[in-house]
C-alpha cells in the first residue's frame, strides 16, 4: 500500500476515525504491512507486547487459554493496550485465514502522540470507548 492508501484505510479504522489527514498520514508513514498466512500466532497470551496491528485484510483470532474472546476483520484492531503500557499480553492472537496487518510499534507510536495533544486525545476517547462498550457486552458497570 503507499502512503495515499493507508491513510485512507486508515480513516475508516474506528482507532484513528476522528483524526486529522495531517496525523493520519503521519501513522501511516509508520506503519508496516505485514503477511500472516492462516494459523500463525501473530502473539502469545503473557508475551510483552509494544505493537499494535490493524487487519487490512483476513481475520484474526483472540483467545485466553482455550476461550475464544473475539474474532476479528478489516479495519479491526488488537494489541493497542500493549502499545500504550508495553505491559504483558492479556490474550492471543492467531490468524484464521491468509491476513495481511498493518503493525505500529510502541516508540513510533508514542512519537507521534508527544507532538500531538489532538491525535492523543482522539485516539485516548476511541480506546476508552471501546472498554466500555467491552465491558457493557460482558454484562459489567463500570
Amino acid at each position: 500500500m503507499i502512503t495515499v492508501e493507508k491513510v485512507l484505510f486508515l480513516s475508516d479504522v474506528p482507532m484513528f476515525e476522528h483524526l486529522q489527514s495531517a496525523e493520519l498520514a503521519k501513522i501511516a508513514e509508520i506503519t508496516a504491512e505485514i503477511v500472516t498466512p492462516a494459523g500463525t500466532l501473530v502473539f502469545k497470551e503473557g508475551e510483552y507486547g509494544d505493537e499494535l496491528f490493524i487487519i487490512v485484510e483476513g481475520r484474526i483470532r483472540i483467545s485466553r487459554g482455550d476461550r475464544v474472546l473475539a474474532t476479528l476483520d478489516a479495519r479491526d484492531y488488537f494489541g493497542e493496550m500493549s502499545l500504550l503500557d508495553g505491559e504483558p499480553r492479556s490474550a492471543s492472537a492467531r490468524a484464521e485465514v491468509d491476513t495481511l496487518l498493518l503493525r505500529i510499534r510502541q516508540a513510533d507510536f508514542q512519537r507521534i502522540l508527544a507532538r500531538n495533544f489532538d491525535a492523543t486525545l482522539a485516539v485516548l476517547r476511541t480506546l476508552s470507548r471501546r472498554l466500555r462498550a467491552q465491558l457493557d457486552q460482558a454484562g459489567t458497570d463500570r
